[in-house]
Parts: structure tokens; sequence; C-alpha cells
């Protein structure tokens, strides 16, 4: 498929360059991905209509963090999605920031002289992480596909140590062999042809249920496409898509951890202990609701 700037969408559907990004924020073109600062928009998708009428309040998470999002408002659902989703993904992965460290870098871009012996990859990788959070916003409404696995990987490894390594491909699948809880993975050169499979089952579902979601990440995970990075690509994956379907989200804090690594091994044979963890996770992330008044 070819891919158009929003200048070109622009001039073709003789709107303002500031109207095309609007509509790629909004999730309003099937398809476009945002690729660092830059949308791609396919070159055959549908133009938005206009429309004259009052826009209404936002009500649903996913309109409520998209405007707070877009205002940058501090200390609501966005602001503590970002922090919350960004911590406990790193801290499972083995990053050493605190929580409050996070939050900082976060609100700030600064990390606290107090801060003694932390890791610069821990560091750039929460920044990169917030970023990445913000793709899955902004593409929420869109299919996954393989350039946007790709740009998420890309986007939170870059400048890391990693992207330094002739072996490691930052935004490309993996070139050596890798193991996930002593267990093998994909080897290397079958990884395009399983995430292609795995993407168009994935996609041709019709409504889509919370048991779906799950086997997409498990599946996903036992690829283990990239080097590294492929339980935050996973569980940023797994955020967005409960955001495009309506199902509450939900974040595997470190307390989960162990039943959800075990759940995503037992999962082709009995469903119930990743399942009984994610919906833990996710009647904790109703109460953040509750607490912020938005519906479910």
């Amino acid at each position: 498929m070819k891919y158009l700037s929003v200048a070109q969408i622009a001039k073709m559907w003789k709107r303002s360059e500031r109207s095309v990004r609007n509509y790629c924020a909004n999730g309003q073109i099937q398809g476009a991905v945002l690729s660092g600062k830059t949308w791609q928009i396919p070159e055959n998708a549908t133009k938005p209509e206009r429309s004259n009428k009052h826009k209404n309040i936002p009500t649903t998470l996913f309109e409520i963090i998209k405007a707070e999002k877009s205002s940058k408002l501090h200390g609501g659902i966005y602001h503590k999605i970002q922090v919350d989703l960004t911590y406990n993904s790193n801290h499972i992965e083995g990053s050493k920031l605190t929580e409050d460290q996070t939050r900082l870098i976060f609100e700030t871009n600064t990390l606290g002289v107090e801060s003694n012996g932390v890791k610069i990859d821990d560091v750039i990788e929460t920044a990169n992480h917030f970023k990445c959070i913000d793709m899955i916003i902004d593409n929420a409404n869109c299919k996954i596909s393989e350039r946007f696995i790709k740009e998420l990987h890309k986007t939170l490894k870059n400048g890391t140590t990693d992207s330094r390594k002739d072996w490691f491909t930052v935004g490309d699948y993996k070139k050596l062999p890798n193991e996930v809880g002593g267990h093998e993975t994909t080897k290397p050169e079958q990884v395009a042809k399983e995430i292609r499979h795995l993407l168009s089952t994935y996609n041709n579902l019709e409504n889509k249920t919370f048991d779906d979601l799950l086997d997409f990440h498990h599946k996903f995970e036992a690829i283990h496409p990239f080097q590294d990075g492929n339980g935050r690509i996973g569980r940023l994956l797994l955020f967005k898509e409960c955001l495009k379907t309506g199902i509450v989200p939900f974040i595997i804090s470190d307390d989960l951890k162990m039943f959800y690594y075990k759940g995503l091994q037992e999962w082709p044979k009995n469903k119930e202990r990743l399942r009984d963890t994610c919906l833990t996770a996710q009647d904790r992330f109703k109460t953040i609701l509750d607490y912020f008044k938005i519906r479910y």
C-alpha cells in the first residue's frame, strides 16, 4: 500500500493541512499511522465528511483521554495512565525507576537530584514509553498493522544502548533467536510470516471479546518478534485494543506479574489464570474510572 503525506492528502482533498492532521489524531482516517511526528496516510483513504454540529462533551474513556491529551491537561486520567502504565510495564521488565521518578520525568522532563545510580536506558525508555502511549491513543481506532508495531518498537528503543548494537534492530524484527520464560519463541526467519498470519486472523474477527484480546496478546508474546521490548509492545497493543473495542483497559502491576507470566504460559491449555489476573487488574482500573467519574 502506498502512503501519502499530510500535505499531499490536503491538496488532494482540498482541505487544510491542519484539518487533515486533526482527522488523523481523532481516528477519522482509517489506516493513518503516526511516524515520528509525521502522519502517513493510505492513498486510498476515505475523506471524512465535514460536520457543522456542535461537538459533544467527551464522556467515554477514549474520548476523555483524547481530549486531555490534546489540551495537555495535568492531573487527569490521561496523566495517570501515562505514569501508571509506563511505570508498571517498565518495572515488569526490570526498570529500577520508582513510580515517583517516572511521574517526575513525565511532568517535568527531569529526574531529580536525589537519584543515584539510575540506568540511562531506564530514563530513555521511560520517556520513549510516554510517546508510545500517545501513539496508541492517536491510532486507537486503526487496525493493528506490521508498520504500526514496528513504529512502536522504534519509538520505544530509540536512543538506547541496544540501538547502538550491530546485532540489535530497532524498529524491525529480531535477527537472533530468543527465549521467554525458558521457552523457545518463533525463529527469526519465520517471524514476519507468523506476525502477518496473526494480524490477518485477529483483524478479521468481529465483535472482539476479552478472551480474543488475551489470545492475541499470548500469541504475540509467543512469537516474541523483537530482540527486546516484546512485553511492553504487547501490553501497549493490548491497551490500544481495549480502547478500540470499548473494553475497560487494565494495567498489570508488580504484584500481579508472576500470575500474569504464569497465565501466559498456561493460556493454550488453561485460560483461567491469565483471564482472572487481567480481570483483577481491570477491577482496579475501574476504581480509577470511578474516581474520575468516567462511565464504563
